[in-house]
């Protein structure tokens, strides 16, 4: 598989903004966690996913009606839809200056 990313400005996956926020001391501090227990850089992205994979439930699943969106108030709920735990996912590497990027895949309609 080859990667290749939308952009070549690599500066651009490691950014925080908004929603990617990453500059939030909970988010700090579990990636810290998170690096600090991981063998490599591929270990701590491993461990950061399944992290979000495990530990935050899909809004969905659990009946919530609260929406999350940014990676902080994902964190904090412990619960998103599938974009808003990508976002957690996104900050968390970010946080360790692991690039990365973002796809959404919209179904045509039939």
């Amino acid at each position: 598989m080859k990667v290749t990313p939308y952009l070549n400005e690599i500066d651009k996956y490691l950014i925080a903004d908004d929603v990617i926020d990453y500059g939030n001391n909970s988010i700090k501090q579990l990636a810290e966690a998170l690096f600090q227990n991981a063998e490599s850089e591929l270990d701590f992205i491993k461990k950061a996913y399944e992290y979000v994979r495990d530990n935050i439930s899909h809004s969905a699943d659990i009946n919530e009606d609260m929406i999350t969106c940014t990676a902080s108030e994902v964190l904090e709920a412990g619960h998103g839809i599938c974009f808003a735990k990508s976002h957690l996912l996104a900050a968390l590497l970010r946080c360790k200056s692991v690039p990365t990027g973002l796809c959404v895949t919209v179904q045509p309609s039939s």
